[in-house]
């Protein structure tokens, strides 16, 4: 009627509407959290490959280049495995690369890359991991590195985060550092990986581990299970991981 006084609506006149969109949104973001997980039906496996290109690392770095095809193979045996290659060196320098589901791509994309002087940049590997997790389902990190010059508590509460969301990280390190091992472990603890080291130069023991790595991508725990009744690094890995 006009001259009538428009009726406010209450804050419990409201709450109806509020709650149905907030339920409309939660079962929006549990949907579409189940299409992206990695873990379901049908996914391929997908696997964030991190690597120290400080230059100390030259001798594995090159050591890495060949290996890496290693990971497709096994991979290829269990499922699928897409790649996005992660590294860091010189002065604040860190890039990643496009998924990858061809080992000669990768390969040629890594004989591109020198390694250069400069500190570690972990945190900045795990914020990409976080990023790439959310935004297209991560099953698994690999980092390969040889030491740790960053906060630590920084780098737990990130990996922290990984952990939240079901993405183990595998830490090899090369070398006996004290620091990045103590460092490593803890990042592989809280996000439900393994920490492992090799010898420096030792292609064997970091080709058992990488092809490890990728039989949990692929295939997740089963495959890596299955794959510990015959090799040392899937044993090593499933022994730690909860």
């Amino acid at each position: 009627m006009a001259g009538e006084p428009t009726k406010s609506k209450s804050a419990d006149d409201r709450l109806p509407e509020a709650q149905q969109s907030s339920a409309d949104d939660i079962a929006a973001f549990v949907a579409r959290a189940h299409q992206m997980s990695p873990h379901r039906e049908g996914a391929r496996g997908r696997l964030v490959f991190a690597l120290d290109a400080t230059m100390s690392r030259q001798p594995t770095w090159d050591m890495a280049c060949k290996l890496q095809a290693d990971m497709f193979r096994e991979a290829g045996a269990i499922g699928s495995l897409d790649i996005r290659l992660v590294y860091y060196r010189g002065f604040n320098e860190c890039r990643a690369t496009g998924w990858i589901s061809d080992s000669a791509e990768l390969a040629r994309l890594m004989s591109k890359i020198d390694c250069r002087g400069g500190d570690t940049q972990i945190g900045k590997v795990l914020s990409e991991a976080r990023r790439e997790a959310v935004a297209s389902g991560v099953r698994a990190v690999v980092f390969v590195g040889d030491a740790m010059e960053e906060k630590v508590d920084e780098l737990c509460a990130k990996a922290g985060e990984l952990g939240m969301l079901k993405v183990p990280v595998f830490m090899f390190q090369e070398g006996g550092d004290a620091t990045a091992e103590q460092a490593f472990r803890e990042i592989a603890r809280l996000t439900g990986g393994a920490w492992c080291k090799f010898d420096p130069g030792a292609a064997a023991q970091l080709r058992d581990l990488l092809r490890a790595a990728a039989a949990y991508a692929a295939g997740g725990r089963e495959a890596l299970l299955k794959l510990s009744r015959s090799a040392s690094g899937a044993a090593r890995l499933i022994g730690q991981m909860k």
